[in-house]
């Protein structure tokens, strides 16, 4: 008999802050990534938190690392609709709240449960509710 593929418990996502701390080195999201591969955990983030966390100063060599070693989930048109729905539901605006809409419906899709690494916790609870557990860093 073969064992079976591997098949992840969940999924990690970062936002900007969550992606600008794991280019940074910085201990306690380090801590989380060796966390979610040692779990088997996938590693996202959304293509749109790219747009907030490139930069002309960032450290494009740890970043390109960084980014080797997660899925970077693309704004599809469902993705896009279901942001649109998360916003309309928790009465916000998307010119405020777009990317962190993006990147609640992207911890939605993925293989549950989702854990999402953010500066905004608050912004993607009153997005997402309890459907993701949001994890300030």
């Amino acid at each position: 008999m073969t064992p079976s593929p591997a098949i992840p418990g969940g999924t990690l996502v970062l936002d900007s802050e969550g992606l600008t701390k794991a280019v940074l080195r910085d201990r306690t999201v380090t801590g989380w990534l060796a966390l979610a591969r040692a779990d088997d955990l996938r590693v996202i983030t959304s293509a749109a938190t790219l747009v907030e966390v490139i930069h002309p100063r960032i450290n494009r060599p740890a970043l390109e690392w960084t980014l080797s070693r997660l899925v970077i989930e693309p704004v599809t048109e469902p993705i896009a609709r279901h942001a649109a729905t998360l916003l309309a539901d928790a009465g916000l605006h998307g010119h405020k709240y777009a990317v962190d809409a993006i990147l609640g419906a992207t911890a939605l899709a993925a293989p549950g449960p989702a854990t999402v690494l953010t500066s905004d916790p608050e912004d993607l609870t009153a997005l997402c509710g309890s459907r993701i557990t949001v994890i300030k860093v």
